[in-house]
C-alpha cells in the first residue's frame, strides 16, 4: 500500500505546507511529501493535477484528496486525537485560536509574509500590524501562563494549535519581533522543536526566490 502523500509549497515561502506537514510529523504518520516550487512557469498546472483548489497543502490518502490545513487537520485528529487537547473545554478553544489563525491577522500576513532564509529583516509598522502581534502575544502569554505545569506547548502538550502558530514564531525571528518572559520562552519552544529545525535546514538549501515574499530591508 502506497504511503499518504503531502503536497507542499517552497519550505522557505509556504506557511500553510509547514502547518500541515508540522502535524503530521508530530502524529507520527509515515507520509511522503511532493513539493511543487510556487510561482514558477507551470507550477499551478502541476498542483492543479493534485489540489482540487490549485492551492497547497494538499494529502493524498489512497483515492482520498483532503486540502485546505484545517481540514487536513480535522481528517488526521480522527485517527490521532492527541492532536487536539483531550479536555472539551481547552479542545474548543485551541479550535478557537486556530480558526482565528486560519482567517485571521490580515496585515502581519501581508507585512510579514513567511521568509526563513532573510532573518534580520525590518518592515514599516502600522496600526493594523501592531494589533495583529499584539493579538498573537496575548494568545500565547495567556495560554502559556495556564498551562505552564503541564508542558512547553500552548496547552502543555503539543496540538494541532501549534502547528498553526509555529509559521508565526519564524515570521517574528525573521523581522526581529521579541517578546520577554512566557512568550520567548515559547517562542524558543517552537524553534527548538526537531521537526521545525529540520523544516528550516531544509528552506536554507532551497534555491527559489518568490519576489513578492521578498520584502522588508536589512
Amino acid at each position: 500500500m502506497n504511503k499518504p502523500l503531502l503536497i507542499i509549497g517552497n519550505k522557505n515561502y509556504s506557511s500553510w505546507s509547514l502547518r500541515a506537514w508540522l502535524m503530521l510529523k508530530h502524529a507520527e504518520v509515515d507520509f511522503e511529501e511532493l513539493r511543487v516550487a510556487l510561482q514558477v512557469p507551470g507550477y499551478q498546472l502541476k498542483l492543479s493535477y493534485f489540489s482540487p483548489s490549485g492551492k497547497v497543502p494538499a494529502y493524498r490518502v489512497g483515492d482520498l484528496t483532503v486540502w485546505d490545513t484545517l481540514s487536513i487537520a480535522e481528517y488526521l485528529y480522527e485517527t490521532h486525537p492527541a492532536l487536539w487537547p483531550v479536555d472539551k473545554s481547552a479542545r474548543a478553544i485551541a479550535r478557537s485560536i486556530s480558526a482565528e489563525m486560519h482567517s485571521g491577522f490580515a496585515a502581519m500576513r501581508k507585512a510579514m509574509p513567511m521568509n526563513i532564509r532573510r532573518r534580520g529583516r525590518h518592515v514599516v509598522s502600522s496600526p493594523e500590524l501592531e494589533i495583529d502581534i499584539a493579538r498573537i502575544k496575548i494568545i500565547w502569554r495567556d495560554l502559556r501562563t495556564q498551562y505552564a505545569e503541564v508542558g512547553p506547548w500552548l496547552f502543555g502538550e503539543y496540538s494541532i494549535a501549534d502547528a498553526m502558530f509555529a509559521p508565526v514564531v519564524l515570521r517574528f525571528l525573521t523581522y526581529g519581533v521579541s517578546e520577554q518572559g512566557v512568550v520567548q520562552a515559547y517562542m524558543e519552544a517552537v524553534l527548538n522543536d526537531p521537526f521545525m529545525q529540520e523544516w528550516v535546514r531544509a528552506s536554507e538549501l532551497e534555491q527559489e526566490v518568490v519576489v513578492p515574499y521578498e520584502v522588508g530591508i536589512s
